[in-house]
């Protein structure tokens, strides 16, 4: 292979990663707009991601037993590793968001949600001594003064209780990025997705024992049917599919740059919080969409 055909198939490769990444953070981000729709209910966190691990927590099973068989055995050592990134990653990050998006709006959780890239690229400066290209960081740049004009008209909308809320979803964006960072390191030994289905596995038993805790089992069956509707739309399209999309990108592109795509996603949801919950969309608003797809585009240009 020449080195004009090596360098496309890497573009290519690079360009592939980055449209998995985009893709699952736009269905990813979809389950702020469905959390919000559930409590229309009355239902609280706890029911919310109890629901929704139930519902994925098969999908997830089938294909952990499944790398189970045509894998070799892990060492304990990568067995313990993915139970800690099952627990911090998907159960307690979930569950933070989950709570805080009971105090704040949809809004201003994604606001906060966008600081996960820099603590990501953080991490991964620090720790794994990873150098951060200029693009990086212009791309970066470029999304959050975008993200800033999206959603600075959400900052004021707030009911009580915002920086309860505000601290809670800040705690999961720390969380996702700790995960993020240490599957990036993990998931090159074990595969993206069999660290997914083994991580989610672990995330769904906690989950339901936290649920046994917390409530009695019987109210798991007696909610009414539009609650269970949303629970297997958020488990399939919020959860099954973006999180394998998430770590298969993760393994082509790498964590920090997975990360700042999923820029993406959090502003794709001011369409869908327009037609789902009736939120205006103003020109400031398409503006911030507007420089948020040019950070994208900034990414798309790094170098591989």
């Amino acid at each position: 292979m020449t080195a004009i055909a090596q360098n496309a198939s890497q573009r290519q490769a690079f360009l592939g990663g980055l449209l998995l990444a985009i893709v699952g953070a736009i269905f990813f981000s979809a389950k702020a707009i469905v959390a919000k729709l559930m409590y229309r209910y009355q239902v609280d966190a706890v029911m919310v991601i109890t629901l929704r691990m139930v519902f994925a927590f098969p999908m997830f099973f089938a294909v952990a037993i499944w790398k189970s068989r045509t894998n070799p055995p892990l060492a304990r050592a990568d067995y313990l590793r993915i139970t800690v990134l099952g627990l911090m990653g998907y159960y307690l990050s979930s569950f933070l968001d989950f709570l805080g998006l009971q105090y704040i709006s949809a809004g201003l959780e994604r606001l906060i949600l966008f600081l996960t890239p820099s603590f990501v690229m953080l991490i991964a400066f620090l720790f794994f001594k990873r150098r951060v290209g200029w693009i990086e960081w212009a791309a970066l740049l470029v999304s959050y003064f975008g993200t800033v004009l999206v959603l600075m008209h959400d900052l004021n909308t707030g009911g009580s209780n915002v920086m309860l809320g505000s601290v809670l979803v800040l705690g999961s964006a720390f969380t996702y990025s700790i995960y993020l960072i240490s599957s990036g390191e993990l998931v090159r030994r074990v595969g993206a997705v069999r660290l997914v289905a083994y991580a989610m596995c672990v995330s769904s038993v906690a989950c339901v024992i936290q649920f046994f805790i917390l409530r009695s089992p019987g109210e798991l069956f007696t909610q009414v049917a539009g609650v269970y509707q949303l629970s297997l739309f958020n488990s399939v399209f919020c959860t099954v599919l973006p999180v394998f999309l998430t770590m298969v990108a993760v393994e082509r592109i790498g964590a920090p740059t997975a990360a700042q795509a999923g820029l993406v996603g959090p502003v794709s949801t001011l369409f869908m919080g327009a037609a789902l919950l009736d939120e205006p969309i103003t020109g400031i608003q398409l503006t911030g969409t507007a420089l948020v797809l040019a950070g994208m585009w900034l990414l798309s240009r790094k170098k591989v």
